[in-house]
């Protein structure tokens, strides 16, 4: 978080080809990187197109098979390097409940199942593809910083017990509904991202970050 030992961060973008992200999702990315962050080198973002696996239905072993296949940047003295998966599928962890919108696995990657939010966006009552893509993003991305009690320590007791990891805040970016299809409408219906809470802006700044 801070520049201490990393000054510079990459952002790897992998995507399967036809599922690239919005370009304004990817400017509202990099801004809530700057935002929360100390990269005093710079945030640099590079793009991979992937072909299509023909797989509808994904787990996180075949999530992180296609990592190892197509990661180019890794941390090195001064650079953080960063992973995220723009992917053609569902997770294999959908229910008839509601489906996963993204995961944080590894503690520089995560993956977004961009299939499923384009499935729920751009209609008639459905957030923007942008946004819902925007808050997805920085939800699993505040995972890597180590939010909520993920490798970024606590400073007060603001975890949801029964959602572990997530903040107990309805109105966090950080609450566990921000990852699931079932959950995430409510809270864009205001049509602007969510927002870390003040507790959770308390943890980054004990951590380093801004």
């Amino acid at each position: 978080l801070s520049a201490s030992t990393f000054r510079k961060m990459i952002v790897e973008v992998g995507y399967i080809e036809g599922f690239k992200p919005t370009e304004k999702a990817m400017r509202n990315f990099k801004n809530f990187i700057q935002n929360t962050t100390f990269k005093t080198e710079g945030i640099t973002f590079i793009e991979k197109k992937i072909s299509a696996t023909g797989k509808t239905v994904y787990t996180l072993d075949e999530v992180v098979a296609i990592e190892k296949e197509n990661r180019t940047k890794y941390n090195t003295n001064s650079t953080i390097a960063i992973w995220v998966l723009f992917i053609d599928g569902k997770s294999s962890k959908d229910t008839d409940q509601g489906s996963i919108l993204g995961a944080a696995y590894w503690n520089t990657s995560f993956v977004i199942y961009e299939e499923t939010i384009q499935g729920l966006s751009g209609g008639v009552f459905e957030p923007e593809k942008s946004l819902l893509e925007s808050s997805v993003i920085h939800h699993e991305f505040g995972h890597i910083l180590g939010l909520t009690n993920l490798g970024t320590a606590l400073q007060s007791d603001h975890e949801d017990t029964d959602h572990e990891k997530h903040c107990v805040v309805e109105d966090c970016l950080m609450y566990w509904a921000a990852e699931t299809g079932q959950g995430i409408g409510n809270m864009l219906s205001s049509g602007q991202a969510p927002v870390l809470d003040a507790q959770c802006l308390a943890d980054l700044k004990a951590n380093g970050g801004r």
